[in-house]
């Protein structure tokens, strides 16, 4: 499934950790906005990853989880629609 990662992180290395930490996950779509494809235990563990990245009392991080058949429906402008990474690489 899709997961969105949007964060909101005024401190501006928690900010830059986060997001290098997240590039390891998705596909980084605007400044604060990742998108991912994750199963439900996979979020779970990303969720428990980021809380030790953050400072819950000033910072704020939202996991949603986009149904598989939302996808078709997403509306672009200026950037391609999310699709999922391949199954394989052919290299």
């Amino acid at each position: 499934m899709l997961v969105l990662v949007v964060y909101d992180i005024p401190d501006d290395k928690r900010r830059t950790k986060l997001a290098a930490f997240l590039e390891g996950y998705g596909r980084r779509v605007q400044y604060s906005v990742f998108e991912c494809f994750l199963t439900l235990r996979e979020m779970e563990g990303l969720h428990q990853a980021i809380e030790w990245r953050v400072n819950a009392d000033e910072d704020d991080v939202r996991l949603y989880w986009i149904a598989k058949d939302a996808l078709p429906r997403t509306l672009t402008i200026g950037s391609s629609p999310p699709e999922p990474l391949p199954s394989a690489y052919i290299i």
